[in-house]
């Protein structure tokens, strides 16, 4: 249930006539006062000692370029944790001021926070709020309401109340691992990575033998269908081993031989029962943001990519052709808090994001969500040290490990992200996947608790998780283990913790392989390649044996059961 309380001054006051009788101020006639602010206040979830809220603020008045919003609870609520603001209490006074990227604030532009908190009694809504001191009055409209039923087949988050499709090709090759069958029943995202997957490669199932073996396991319930599309011209413009087979400026093949043809085919209504989730275009945009320019990362192939815009108007075209689908919900590619969680990358990144969902005939409508984490290694909740620790005056961000960056794990960042998505652009009801498939990092090298605090970077490398040697590293990597089991709704603003990556596929592989898959030799993937400045010239910390991009790979398969968190019983 969603309760909302519009706060607005002004436009919706109630100004008394010389009869005394109420009448509703005409905000655009003469001597109308102007309209400093609007807040909208909307709980999202509710328990019985807990809940969750976003905030959006609406700026009417002169452009700022920092703000606080404050307001006072009647009861004893306290908030927890939130995002996409500093947000401090004291008593029954809150206070949310803007962070270093959000602090610009537009006359007419909006930003967007949101925060979890705790109650006991009733969690009444609060009466007033200010915006820089000035108080906005409030309009209940009514007093608080519940949201409108959802328009259309779709519901908010499509993993609630349904089962996930378990690939029978990945399950069987699971369950024929020593040990595999232990989680050969989880479901997990099937890759359309080049054109011949649609009908099926190498014996392998096309997309209607999986929608129609969807169809079995679905029985009388709700399922959703995993589908990652991912086959963009130019792909993955700054890695060599998940390049694809379309060149850069072949875009018209991108629409007509792939995207048009897997739409038709979620369009036919024998599947119009299915929840179908599409994660679309991995490694895109965010490169576009990183990896280009002046940049130390850059390469010639993602300013090629930045040039022309074939990803974000492939990206478009995708969204706007799957979303015309009625029981397609499109997740975006949101990159991972090691690539696009600093200053520099995280508002810039959202705007890309934007600037593709509404290209070739795309609307944000088209979008349901974002997706964190795929196929990465970024630890879910670093819980043994925060972002605002200190160990002898340095800040946690001073450390080598986090280098400055805002966040220390993808369950913060996607939080974050959400937030400043809303206040680009795009729905406020969007929901955020996490791909936990590889991101448990368990077994006998996990802390038991924080590092000793000598100095920051001993505090922090002695308690992370995450035990890459950078976060920048990204293939095969040598310790990973399973992450959470895939699960619906559970953080706030969180629709499913998802595998969306399957366990046990290769990332690429760690010596040349000649192939007709368009897939090159990366570096990255080579345990004795010593770095670039995408992971501070570092060893790459790749496992060695591995086989091309997304070819079974047993070893891996083996540590990743190994040393999974929660452990496998």
């Amino acid at each position: 249930m969603s309760r909302t309380r519009t706060a607005m001054l002004a436009a919706l006051a109630l100004v008394a006539g010389a009869s005394g009788t109420a009448l509703a101020a005409d905000p655009g006639g003469i001597g109308a006062a102007a309209v400093p602010c609007t807040v909208d206040y909307k709980v999202q979830n509710q328990w019985d000692t807990g809940f969750t809220a976003a905030v959006t603020v609406i700026n009417q008045g002169a452009a700022k370029a920092s703000w606080a919003a404050k307001w006072s609870y009647a009861g004893n609520q306290k908030v927890t944790n939130g995002w996409n603001a500093k947000i401090s209490q004291s008593g029954a006074d809150v206070t949310a001021g803007n962070e270093t990227y959000n602090g610009t604030l537009a006359t007419g532009g909006s930003v967007s926070f949101g925060f979890q908190g705790s109650y006991s009694g009733t969690n009444a809504l609060p009466a007033t709020f200010t915006l820089d001191g000035v108080t906005c009055n409030v309009d209940d409209g009514g007093g608080p309401t519940d949201p409108p039923d959802p328009t259309g087949p779709r519901v908010d988050n499509p993993y609630s109340g349904a089962k996930v499709y378990v690939n029978p090709e990945w399950s069987a090759k699971a369950a024929a691992e020593p040990g595999g069958s232990r989680i050969a029943g989880q479901p997990t995202g099937v890759w359309l990575d080049r054109i011949a997957t649609i009908n099926g490669v190498n014996g392998r199932m096309g997309l209607r033998a999986h929608l129609d073996e969807a169809l079995t396991q679905k029985g009388s319930g709700e399922l959703v269908v995993q589908l990652v599309i991912y086959n963009l011209p130019g792909r993955d413009c700054a890695a060599l081993a998940s390049n694809g087979e379309l060149g850069p400026t072949e875009l018209g093949r991108y629409k007509t031989e792939y995207i048009d043809p897997i739409a038709a085919i979620l369009a036919d209504p024998k599947y119009a029962s299915l929840r179908i989730v599409t994660t679309i275009e991995i490694d895109s945009l965010p490169n576009l943001v990183t990896n280009t320019g002046s940049r130390p990362t850059a390469t010639p192939q993602c300013d090629v990519m930045k040039a022309n815009g074939n990803y974000q108007k492939g990206v478009g075209y995708a969204l706007g052709k799957l979303g015309d689908v009625a029981n397609v919900y499109n997740y975006i590619d949101a990159g991972h808090h090691g690539w696009i969680g600093w200053d520099d990358n995280f508002a810039a990144s959202a705007t890309v994001m934007k600037e593709a969902a509404t290209s070739e005939g795309a609307t944000v409508n088209d979008v349901h969500g974002f997706i964190a984490n795929t196929a990465n290694y970024s630890a879910l909740k670093e819980n043994n040290f925060t972002i605002n620790d200190s160990v002898g005056g340095k800040s946690v961000r001073e450390s080598k490990w986090v280098d400055w960056n805002r966040y220390t794990d993808e369950l913060s960042f996607a939080q974050a992200f959400r937030g400043q998505l809303v206040t680009t652009g795009f729905n406020s009801g969007i929901g955020m996947l996490i791909d936990t498939s590889r991101n448990g990092w368990g077994g006998s090298a996990r802390p038991a608790g924080p590092g000793a605090t000598t100095d920051v970077d001993t505090y922090v490398n002695g308690g992370r998780y995450d035990r890459r040697i950078h976060v920048g590293n990204w293939c095969n990597q040598s310790g990973a283990g399973l992450g959470e089991r895939p699960q619906a709704s559970p953080a706030a603003g969180i629709d499913a913790y998802v595998w969306m990556k399957p366990p046990g596929e290769s990332d690429g592989s760690s010596s040349a392989i000649p192939n007709d898959e368009g897939k090159g030799f990366d570096r990255m993937c080579d345990p004795t390649y010593t770095g670039n400045p995408r992971n501070g010239n570092n060893l790459s910390g790749a496992l060695p044996g591995a086989p091309l991009s997304g070819h079974w790979f047993s070893a891996q398969f083996q540590q990743l059961m190994q040393n999974a968190y929660p452990p496998l019983s």
